[in-house]
């Protein structure tokens, strides 16, 4: 059983640990200090839903059902620019940015964004739900104990990113800092979304 979980904690871990929309999100909420609770449950539970319904074989179903991946796709892919443009306009924006946690926007509009870019992400699809459920099922009996150390290693990580980005807080007190930060979140975003609408 503590095979099969410390599996499961590796490759979830190997999955969601890269350069990614949900990721940077996470990143740049914890370097302000708003909304950071909110947006690692969010992240945290949505996945642990997303690898239960791959450990329990909802896999096959997506697969016999590729139409509703392009749909969301092409919807999270339009989401993500916009999201890029946001942070293109930012960087020129610099003085409007805090790590204090005064940072303007309500947390309502933190924890929409985090459910949008976590729920219509395909990639969290093919991820969570295709690859590590089936993963899952070489582990036979033991599948569900697999999905608990993959949903454990989603709450380590984003608790991780969330909480502990406020350690640079001190470097972000610059607005070059800022603008650095925006470019990387810019950049990430607007590829992937342009990724996600061109196929």
């Amino acid at each position: 059983m503590l095979l099969a979980m410390a599996a499961g904690f590796g490759t979830g871990l190997s999955l969601i640990v890269a350069i990614g929309a949900q990721n940077a999100f996470v990143l740049r909420q914890g370097i302000r200090r708003h909304a950071v609770p909110a947006v690692v449950a969010i992240c945290a539970i949505s996945d642990a839903v997303l690898i239960a319904l791959g450990v329990a074989g909802v896999g096959s179903i997506v697969r016999a059902q590729p139409v509703v991946l392009t749909v969301v796709g092409l919807v999270g892919g339009a989401f993500l620019v916009g999201y890029g443009l946001l942070a293109v306009r930012r960087m020129f924006r610099p003085a409007a940015m805090t790590a204090d946690g005064s940072a303007a926007g309500a947390t309502r509009g933190a924890v929409l964004t985090c459910l949008t870019m976590t729920w219509l992400n395909p990639h969290v699809y093919l991820d969570t739900v295709l690859l590590l459920g089936s993963v899952a099922a070489t582990h036979g009996a033991l599948r569900w104990d697999f999905g608990v150390g993959a949903a454990f290693a989603s709450l380590c990580w984003f608790a991780a990113l969330g909480f502990g980005a406020r350690l640079l807080g001190r470097f972000f007190a610059r607005p070059a800092a800022w603008r650095l930060l925006d470019g990387l979140v810019a950049a990430t975003m607007i590829t992937l979304g342009v990724t996600l609408l061109a196929r």
